[in-house]
Protein backbone atom coordinates (compact mmCIF):
# COMPACT_ATOMS: atom_id res chain seq x y z
CA UNK A 1 0.00 0.00 0.00
CA UNK A 2 1.62 3.11 -1.22
CA UNK A 3 1.86 6.64 1.23
CA UNK A 4 0.51 9.54 -0.74
CA UNK A 5 3.00 12.09 -1.04
CA UNK A 6 1.72 15.40 1.34
CA UNK A 7 2.66 19.07 0.24
CA UNK A 8 5.59 21.08 3.01
CA UNK A 9 4.36 22.45 5.75
CA UNK A 10 5.32 26.00 4.92
CA UNK A 11 3.54 27.63 7.51
CA UNK A 12 5.28 29.93 9.90
CA UNK A 13 6.26 27.44 12.93
CA UNK A 14 5.49 27.90 16.70
CA UNK A 15 8.71 28.22 18.64
CA UNK A 16 10.21 25.24 18.90
CA UNK A 17 8.65 23.57 16.61
CA UNK A 18 10.52 20.37 15.09
CA UNK A 19 8.87 19.29 11.80
CA UNK A 20 9.29 16.51 8.95
CA UNK A 21 9.43 16.58 5.64
CA UNK A 22 6.81 14.19 3.83
CA UNK A 23 8.14 11.20 2.66
CA UNK A 24 8.87 10.19 -1.09
CA UNK A 25 6.13 7.38 -1.65
CA UNK A 26 7.99 4.31 -3.15
CA UNK A 27 5.64 4.89 -6.46
CA UNK A 28 7.02 8.40 -7.11
CA UNK A 29 10.45 7.10 -5.72
CA UNK A 30 10.71 4.22 -8.77
CA UNK A 31 9.53 6.90 -10.55
CA UNK A 32 12.34 9.49 -9.70
CA UNK A 33 14.93 6.86 -10.37
CA UNK A 34 13.60 5.52 -13.76
CA UNK A 35 13.29 9.01 -15.51
CA UNK A 36 16.45 10.26 -14.05
CA UNK A 37 18.09 6.96 -15.48
CA UNK A 38 16.28 7.09 -19.03
CA UNK A 39 17.49 11.15 -18.89
CA UNK A 40 20.77 10.60 -18.16
CA UNK A 41 21.41 7.97 -20.84
CA UNK A 42 19.78 10.09 -23.70
CA UNK A 43 21.77 12.62 -22.84
CA UNK A 44 24.90 10.56 -22.96
CA UNK A 45 23.45 9.39 -26.26
CA UNK A 46 23.61 12.75 -27.82
CA UNK A 47 27.30 13.61 -25.74
CA UNK A 48 28.91 9.89 -26.63
CA UNK A 49 27.70 10.23 -30.58
CA UNK A 50 30.38 13.06 -31.51
CA UNK A 51 33.33 11.19 -29.96
CA UNK A 52 31.85 7.61 -31.31
CA UNK A 53 30.88 9.16 -35.05
CA UNK A 54 33.87 11.59 -35.15
CA UNK A 55 35.38 9.32 -37.53
CA UNK A 56 33.13 9.57 -39.67
CA UNK A 57 32.32 12.77 -39.81
CA UNK A 58 35.87 13.55 -40.37
CA UNK A 59 35.81 11.84 -43.74
CA UNK A 60 32.42 13.72 -44.90
CA UNK A 61 33.65 17.08 -43.24
CA UNK A 62 37.37 16.48 -45.07
CA UNK A 63 38.93 17.13 -41.50
CA UNK A 64 42.72 15.64 -40.76
CA UNK A 65 43.42 13.85 -37.53
CA UNK A 66 44.93 17.16 -36.21
CA UNK A 67 41.65 19.05 -37.27
CA UNK A 68 38.88 16.97 -36.04
CA UNK A 69 40.71 16.58 -31.96
CA UNK A 70 40.84 20.46 -32.36
CA UNK A 71 37.82 21.07 -32.98
CA UNK A 72 37.06 18.61 -29.83
CA UNK A 73 38.94 21.06 -28.10
CA UNK A 74 36.86 24.04 -29.40
CA UNK A 75 33.27 22.22 -28.55
CA UNK A 76 34.61 21.98 -24.74
CA UNK A 77 35.41 25.44 -24.51
CA UNK A 78 31.67 26.73 -25.11
CA UNK A 79 30.79 23.51 -23.20
CA UNK A 80 32.11 24.51 -20.54
CA UNK A 81 30.56 28.08 -20.83
CA UNK A 82 27.37 26.63 -20.78
CA UNK A 83 27.88 24.16 -17.84
CA UNK A 84 29.34 26.62 -15.44
CA UNK A 85 26.13 28.93 -16.26
CA UNK A 86 23.29 25.91 -15.47
CA UNK A 87 24.20 25.42 -11.60
CA UNK A 88 22.55 28.89 -10.50
CA UNK A 89 19.63 28.51 -12.70
CA UNK A 90 18.62 24.86 -11.44
CA UNK A 91 19.02 26.26 -7.46
CA UNK A 92 17.05 28.97 -8.97
CA UNK A 93 14.55 26.81 -11.16
CA UNK A 94 13.76 23.42 -9.14
CA UNK A 95 15.16 20.11 -10.01
CA UNK A 96 12.22 18.63 -11.73
CA UNK A 97 12.24 22.47 -14.05
CA UNK A 98 16.37 21.58 -14.24
CA UNK A 99 15.96 18.57 -15.72
CA UNK A 100 13.30 19.29 -18.13
CA UNK A 101 15.90 22.08 -19.44
CA UNK A 102 19.19 19.78 -19.61
CA UNK A 103 17.27 17.07 -21.39
CA UNK A 104 15.26 19.29 -23.60
CA UNK A 105 18.39 20.72 -24.78
CA UNK A 106 19.75 17.86 -25.60
CA UNK A 107 17.06 17.48 -28.01
CA UNK A 108 17.33 20.40 -29.95
CA UNK A 109 21.41 19.67 -29.88
CA UNK A 110 20.30 16.52 -31.30
CA UNK A 111 18.33 17.74 -33.98
CA UNK A 112 20.12 20.40 -34.96
CA UNK A 113 23.77 18.66 -35.09
CA UNK A 114 21.97 16.35 -37.87
CA UNK A 115 21.28 19.97 -40.09
CA UNK A 116 24.80 20.86 -39.99
CA UNK A 117 26.21 21.45 -43.97
CA UNK A 118 29.36 20.39 -45.36
CA UNK A 119 31.54 21.59 -48.07
CA UNK A 120 31.50 25.81 -46.52
CA UNK A 121 34.34 24.84 -44.06
CA UNK A 122 34.39 28.33 -41.99
CA UNK A 123 30.74 28.25 -41.75
CA UNK A 124 30.20 24.35 -41.33
CA UNK A 125 33.17 24.25 -38.48
CA UNK A 126 31.65 27.45 -36.61
CA UNK A 127 27.72 26.14 -36.61
CA UNK A 128 29.22 22.64 -35.21
CA UNK A 129 31.33 24.25 -32.32
CA UNK A 130 28.06 26.35 -31.70
CA UNK A 131 26.24 23.85 -31.47
CA UNK A 132 27.88 21.34 -29.84
CA UNK A 133 29.06 23.38 -27.14
CA UNK A 134 24.95 23.41 -26.07
CA UNK A 135 25.31 19.96 -25.54
CA UNK A 136 26.77 21.11 -21.99
CA UNK A 137 23.18 21.18 -20.96
CA UNK A 138 22.86 17.36 -21.35
CA UNK A 139 26.42 16.79 -20.00
CA UNK A 140 24.74 18.86 -17.01
CA UNK A 141 22.22 16.75 -16.73
CA UNK A 142 24.13 14.38 -14.45
CA UNK A 143 24.37 17.29 -11.49
CA UNK A 144 20.36 17.48 -11.70
CA UNK A 145 20.67 13.83 -11.20
CA UNK A 146 22.62 13.79 -8.30
CA UNK A 147 21.14 16.87 -6.81
CA UNK A 148 17.59 15.34 -7.32
CA UNK A 149 18.34 12.19 -6.26
CA UNK A 150 19.89 13.08 -3.17
CA UNK A 151 17.17 14.92 -1.94
CA UNK A 152 14.81 12.05 -2.88
CA UNK A 153 16.71 9.29 -1.26
CA UNK A 154 16.53 11.20 2.32
CA UNK A 155 12.94 11.20 2.75
CA UNK A 156 12.08 8.38 0.67
CA UNK A 157 9.83 5.76 2.44
CA UNK A 158 11.81 3.20 0.88
CA UNK A 159 13.86 2.11 3.46
CA UNK A 160 16.56 0.37 1.76
CA UNK A 161 17.54 3.44 -0.78
CA UNK A 162 18.05 5.67 2.75
CA UNK A 163 20.23 3.31 3.86
CA UNK A 164 22.37 2.30 0.77
CA UNK A 165 21.96 5.23 -1.19
CA UNK A 166 25.07 5.24 -3.48
CA UNK A 167 24.62 1.84 -4.49
CA UNK A 168 21.17 2.75 -5.88
CA UNK A 169 22.27 5.89 -7.33
CA UNK A 170 25.54 3.68 -9.11
CA UNK A 171 22.67 2.30 -11.22
CA UNK A 172 21.18 5.60 -12.70
CA UNK A 173 25.07 7.11 -12.80
CA UNK A 174 25.68 4.20 -15.18
CA UNK A 175 24.14 5.48 -17.95
CA UNK A 176 26.78 6.86 -19.10
CA UNK A 177 28.16 3.68 -20.52
CA UNK A 178 24.77 2.79 -21.20
CA UNK A 179 24.69 5.95 -23.06
CA UNK A 180 28.08 5.23 -24.93
CA UNK A 181 26.91 1.55 -25.44
CA UNK A 182 23.90 2.29 -27.34
CA UNK A 183 26.06 5.39 -29.37
CA UNK A 184 28.34 2.10 -30.30
CA UNK A 185 25.62 0.17 -30.86
CA UNK A 186 23.24 1.98 -33.19
CA UNK A 187 26.23 3.68 -34.95
CA UNK A 188 27.46 -0.10 -35.79
CA UNK A 189 23.48 -1.50 -37.19
CA UNK A 190 22.83 2.32 -38.53
CA UNK A 191 26.36 4.06 -39.99
CA UNK A 192 26.71 2.12 -42.90
CA UNK A 193 23.05 2.18 -44.48
CA UNK A 194 21.44 5.74 -42.94
CA UNK A 195 24.77 7.57 -42.35
CA UNK A 196 26.09 9.82 -38.99
CA UNK A 197 22.79 12.19 -39.66
CA UNK A 198 20.22 9.96 -39.08
CA UNK A 199 21.85 8.48 -35.32
CA UNK A 200 21.08 12.20 -34.24
CA UNK A 201 17.85 12.28 -35.32
CA UNK A 202 17.59 9.10 -33.22
CA UNK A 203 18.61 10.69 -30.38
CA UNK A 204 16.62 13.76 -30.78
CA UNK A 205 13.40 11.86 -30.60
CA UNK A 206 13.03 9.84 -27.27
CA UNK A 207 14.65 12.83 -25.65
CA UNK A 208 11.72 14.98 -26.30
CA UNK A 209 9.87 12.28 -25.48
CA UNK A 210 11.40 12.27 -21.91
CA UNK A 211 10.45 15.67 -21.58
CA UNK A 212 7.55 15.58 -21.61
CA UNK A 213 7.25 12.70 -19.59
CA UNK A 214 8.87 14.41 -16.90
CA UNK A 215 6.29 17.19 -16.72
CA UNK A 216 3.95 15.01 -16.60
CA UNK A 217 5.15 12.31 -13.81
CA UNK A 218 8.05 13.59 -11.78
CA UNK A 219 7.50 15.90 -8.53
CA UNK A 220 9.39 18.13 -7.25
CA UNK A 221 11.58 17.30 -3.86
CA UNK A 222 10.29 19.04 -0.38
CA UNK A 223 14.20 19.86 0.09
CA UNK A 224 13.67 22.14 -2.69
CA UNK A 225 10.50 23.48 -2.55
CA UNK A 226 11.16 24.54 1.31
CA UNK A 227 14.22 26.54 -0.04
CA UNK A 228 12.13 28.20 -2.61
CA UNK A 229 10.07 29.44 0.07
CA UNK A 230 12.84 30.48 2.37
CA UNK A 231 14.42 32.19 -0.82
CA UNK A 232 10.67 34.09 -1.32
CA UNK A 233 10.72 35.48 2.51
CA UNK A 234 14.28 36.54 2.61
CA UNK A 235 13.78 38.58 -0.85
CA UNK A 236 10.64 40.21 1.00
CA UNK A 237 13.21 40.85 3.85
CA UNK A 238 11.19 38.64 6.61
CA UNK A 239 14.55 37.17 7.25
CA UNK A 240 13.56 36.04 11.08
CA UNK A 241 10.52 34.21 9.79
CA UNK A 242 13.28 32.72 6.89
CA UNK A 243 15.32 31.35 9.85
CA UNK A 244 12.53 30.20 11.52
CA UNK A 245 11.12 27.62 9.35
CA UNK A 246 14.81 26.44 8.41
CA UNK A 247 15.15 25.74 11.70
CA UNK A 248 12.46 23.92 11.91
CA UNK A 249 13.01 21.63 9.63
CA UNK A 250 16.79 21.16 10.88
CA UNK A 251 18.10 22.83 8.21
CA UNK A 252 20.61 25.59 7.51
CA UNK A 253 19.64 29.18 5.74
CA UNK A 254 21.78 31.05 4.33
CA UNK A 255 21.06 34.37 2.00
CA UNK A 256 24.17 34.52 0.30
CA UNK A 257 24.33 33.44 -3.36
CA UNK A 258 24.94 30.00 -4.21
CA UNK A 259 27.90 30.69 -6.36
CA UNK A 260 29.29 32.17 -3.59
CA UNK A 261 28.70 29.96 -0.83
CA UNK A 262 30.82 27.03 -2.63
CA UNK A 263 33.46 29.14 -1.67
CA UNK A 264 32.78 29.84 2.57
CA UNK A 265 35.82 28.54 4.32
CA UNK A 266 33.95 25.07 5.25
CA UNK A 267 33.08 24.29 1.71
CA UNK A 268 35.69 25.78 -0.48
CA UNK A 269 38.75 23.48 0.09
CA UNK A 270 36.25 20.40 -1.21
CA UNK A 271 35.39 22.59 -4.42
CA UNK A 272 38.92 23.33 -5.30
CA UNK A 273 40.51 19.85 -4.89
CA UNK A 274 36.95 18.12 -6.45
CA UNK A 275 37.64 20.54 -9.24
CA UNK A 276 41.25 19.93 -9.32
CA UNK A 277 40.27 16.12 -9.61
CA UNK A 278 37.93 16.37 -12.36
CA UNK A 279 39.80 18.65 -14.38
CA UNK A 280 42.74 16.02 -14.78
CA UNK A 281 40.53 12.80 -14.74
CA UNK A 282 38.49 14.22 -17.85
CA UNK A 283 41.97 13.96 -19.50
CA UNK A 284 40.81 10.24 -19.44
CA UNK A 285 37.32 10.67 -20.07
CA UNK A 286 38.39 12.42 -22.99
CA UNK A 287 40.50 10.25 -24.58
CA UNK A 288 39.47 6.76 -23.65
CA UNK A 289 35.45 7.43 -22.97
CA UNK A 290 34.62 9.84 -25.49
CA UNK A 291 37.20 9.44 -28.23
CA UNK A 292 37.30 5.38 -27.73
CA UNK A 293 36.73 4.76 -31.52
CA UNK A 294 39.89 7.14 -32.37
CA UNK A 295 41.83 5.34 -29.68
CA UNK A 296 41.29 1.98 -30.89
CA UNK A 297 41.62 2.47 -34.76
CA UNK A 298 44.92 5.27 -34.49
CA UNK A 299 46.65 3.54 -31.53
CA UNK A 300 46.04 -0.21 -32.01
CA UNK A 301 45.11 -0.27 -35.08
CA UNK A 302 41.93 -1.52 -34.75
CA UNK A 303 39.30 -1.61 -37.72
CA UNK A 304 36.08 1.18 -37.10
CA UNK A 305 33.84 -1.68 -37.31
CA UNK A 306 35.63 -3.75 -34.97
CA UNK A 307 36.42 -0.57 -33.03
CA UNK A 308 32.70 -0.09 -32.42
CA UNK A 309 31.58 -3.87 -30.89
CA UNK A 310 34.84 -3.72 -28.94
CA UNK A 311 33.37 -0.45 -27.42
CA UNK A 312 29.81 -2.01 -26.68
CA UNK A 313 31.16 -4.43 -24.78
CA UNK A 314 33.65 -2.62 -23.27
CA UNK A 315 31.07 -0.34 -22.09
CA UNK A 316 28.77 -3.14 -20.97
CA UNK A 317 31.82 -4.16 -18.76
CA UNK A 318 32.03 0.06 -17.51
CA UNK A 319 28.00 -0.52 -16.22
CA UNK A 320 28.93 -3.05 -13.98
CA UNK A 321 31.93 -0.76 -12.49
CA UNK A 322 29.10 1.61 -11.53
CA UNK A 323 27.53 -0.42 -9.55
CA UNK A 324 30.84 -2.17 -8.26
CA UNK A 325 31.67 1.45 -7.15
CA UNK A 326 28.08 2.37 -5.77
CA UNK A 327 27.91 -0.82 -3.64
CA UNK A 328 31.55 -0.40 -2.33
CA UNK A 329 31.77 3.36 -1.31
CA UNK A 330 28.71 2.48 0.65
CA UNK A 331 30.63 0.24 2.25
CA UNK A 332 34.77 1.87 2.40
CA UNK A 333 33.21 5.59 1.87
CA UNK A 334 33.20 6.75 -1.58
CA UNK A 335 36.88 8.98 -0.92
CA UNK A 336 38.35 5.70 -0.79
CA UNK A 337 36.53 4.26 -3.52
CA UNK A 338 37.27 6.86 -5.71
CA UNK A 339 40.77 7.02 -5.07
CA UNK A 340 41.46 3.69 -5.90
CA UNK A 341 39.40 3.30 -8.64
CA UNK A 342 40.73 6.25 -10.61
CA UNK A 343 44.52 4.76 -10.12
CA UNK A 344 43.89 1.44 -10.97
CA UNK A 345 42.56 2.72 -13.88
CA UNK A 346 45.39 5.02 -15.03
CA UNK A 347 47.37 1.63 -14.54
CA UNK A 348 45.19 -0.67 -16.98
CA UNK A 349 44.90 1.95 -19.43
CA UNK A 350 48.75 2.64 -19.65
CA UNK A 351 48.95 -1.49 -19.84
CA UNK A 352 46.61 -1.07 -22.59
CA UNK A 353 48.44 0.72 -24.90
CA UNK A 354 51.72 -1.28 -24.21
CA UNK A 355 53.42 -3.05 -26.98
CA UNK A 356 52.68 -6.43 -25.11
CA UNK A 357 48.97 -6.05 -25.97
CA UNK A 358 47.92 -6.86 -29.02
CA UNK A 359 45.23 -9.43 -29.26
CA UNK A 360 41.29 -8.17 -29.31
CA UNK A 361 40.70 -10.37 -26.56
CA UNK A 362 43.71 -8.47 -24.86
CA UNK A 363 42.39 -4.81 -25.44
CA UNK A 364 38.83 -5.40 -24.61
CA UNK A 365 40.41 -6.87 -20.89
CA UNK A 366 42.21 -4.24 -20.42
CA UNK A 367 40.63 -1.43 -21.55
CA UNK A 368 37.32 -2.59 -20.22
CA UNK A 369 39.20 -2.88 -16.86
CA UNK A 370 40.50 0.97 -17.38
CA UNK A 371 37.05 1.99 -17.81
CA UNK A 372 35.56 -0.17 -15.36
CA UNK A 373 37.68 2.06 -12.80
CA UNK A 374 37.88 5.24 -14.65
CA UNK A 375 33.60 5.86 -14.79
CA UNK A 376 32.44 3.51 -12.23
CA UNK A 377 33.96 6.28 -9.48
CA UNK A 378 31.61 9.05 -10.63
CA UNK A 379 28.72 6.73 -9.18
CA UNK A 380 30.70 7.52 -5.79
CA UNK A 381 31.79 11.27 -6.68
CA UNK A 382 28.55 12.23 -8.05
CA UNK A 383 27.00 11.47 -4.39
CA UNK A 384 29.91 12.61 -2.74
CA UNK A 385 29.88 16.01 -4.00
CA UNK A 386 26.09 16.08 -3.22
CA UNK A 387 26.57 15.82 0.05
CA UNK A 388 29.30 18.28 0.13
CA UNK A 389 26.90 21.49 0.17
CA UNK A 390 23.43 22.26 1.16
CA UNK A 391 20.38 22.35 -0.69
CA UNK A 392 20.64 25.97 -1.63
CA UNK A 393 23.97 25.92 -3.04
CA UNK A 394 23.75 21.82 -3.91
CA UNK A 395 22.93 21.75 -7.88
CA UNK A 396 25.47 25.17 -8.12
CA UNK A 397 28.34 22.97 -6.23
CA UNK A 398 27.64 19.94 -8.01
CA UNK A 399 27.35 21.78 -11.62
CA UNK A 400 30.60 24.06 -10.63
CA UNK A 401 32.76 21.42 -10.19
CA UNK A 402 31.19 19.10 -13.27
CA UNK A 403 31.89 22.16 -15.19
CA UNK A 404 35.44 21.77 -14.32
CA UNK A 405 35.59 18.67 -16.88
CA UNK A 406 35.33 20.88 -19.80
CA UNK A 407 38.67 22.87 -18.38
CA UNK A 408 40.19 19.39 -18.72
CA UNK A 409 38.85 18.08 -21.85
CA UNK A 410 40.15 21.46 -23.52
CA UNK A 411 43.43 21.44 -21.90
CA UNK A 412 43.56 17.35 -22.20
CA UNK A 413 42.35 18.06 -25.67
CA UNK A 414 45.25 20.60 -26.11
CA UNK A 415 47.64 18.61 -25.02
CA UNK A 416 46.31 15.44 -26.63
CA UNK A 417 46.77 17.32 -30.02
CA UNK A 418 50.03 18.68 -29.67
CA UNK A 419 51.75 15.37 -28.03
CA UNK A 420 49.13 13.13 -31.14
CA UNK A 421 50.69 15.42 -34.36
CA UNK A 422 54.83 14.82 -32.87
CA UNK A 423 54.63 11.35 -31.07
CA UNK A 424 51.62 9.78 -32.21
CA UNK A 425 48.23 9.06 -30.64
CA UNK A 426 49.26 5.94 -28.71
CA UNK A 427 52.05 7.99 -26.81
CA UNK A 428 49.33 10.96 -26.28
CA UNK A 429 47.09 8.67 -24.59
CA UNK A 430 49.03 7.45 -22.51
CA UNK A 431 51.01 10.58 -21.27
CA UNK A 432 47.89 12.62 -21.04
CA UNK A 433 45.21 10.34 -20.65
CA UNK A 434 46.58 7.32 -18.46
CA UNK A 435 49.11 9.58 -16.26
CA UNK A 436 46.13 12.19 -15.90
CA UNK A 437 43.79 9.59 -14.47
CA UNK A 438 46.21 8.67 -11.90
CA UNK A 439 46.92 12.21 -11.11
CA UNK A 440 43.39 12.42 -10.23
CA UNK A 441 42.70 9.58 -7.85
CA UNK A 442 46.13 10.81 -6.36
CA UNK A 443 44.58 14.45 -5.40
CA UNK A 444 41.56 13.06 -4.18
CA UNK A 445 43.24 12.40 -1.24
CA UNK A 446 43.30 15.66 -0.30
CA UNK A 447 39.85 16.22 -0.09
CA UNK A 448 37.91 16.05 3.19
CA UNK A 449 34.35 14.13 4.40
CA UNK A 450 31.08 15.93 3.42
CA UNK A 451 29.81 17.84 6.61
CA UNK A 452 26.81 19.35 5.10
CA UNK A 453 24.45 15.66 4.36
CA UNK A 454 24.53 15.30 7.99
CA UNK A 455 23.93 19.37 8.72
CA UNK A 456 20.52 18.81 6.57
CA UNK A 457 19.24 15.33 7.54
CA UNK A 458 15.66 15.97 8.32
CA UNK A 459 13.69 15.22 11.39
CA UNK A 460 13.05 11.35 10.59
CA UNK A 461 10.90 10.60 7.59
Amino acid sequence: MRTEQLAVDLTPPAAGEKRRFPVFSKRDTSMATGLALLAWTIAVFDFGLFGTLLPAMQEEFGWTESQAYALTTWIAVGTAIVCFGIGPVIDRLGRRKGMMVTIGGTAIVSGLTALIPTGIPYLSNGLLVLIRSFGGLGFSEQAVNATYMNEVYQVTEVEDKRKRPGFHYAFIQGGWPLGFLLASALALVFLPSLGWRALYVMAAIPAAIIVWVIAKKLKETPQFELHHELTRLEKSGQTEQAHALAGAYGVEHSSTAPLKRIWEPHLRRNTVVLSFAWIFNFFGILIFSVLGTSILKNAKGVELSDAFWMLIVINLLAYFGYVFHGWIGDKIGRKRTIIGGWILSGISFALMLSPIITSPTAIIATYGAGLFFLVGPYAAIQYFMAECYPVSCRATGTAFIGAMSQPGTIIGGALFTLVAAGSGTATAALWVGALGTLVSGVLMIAAKPPLEARLEEPHGV
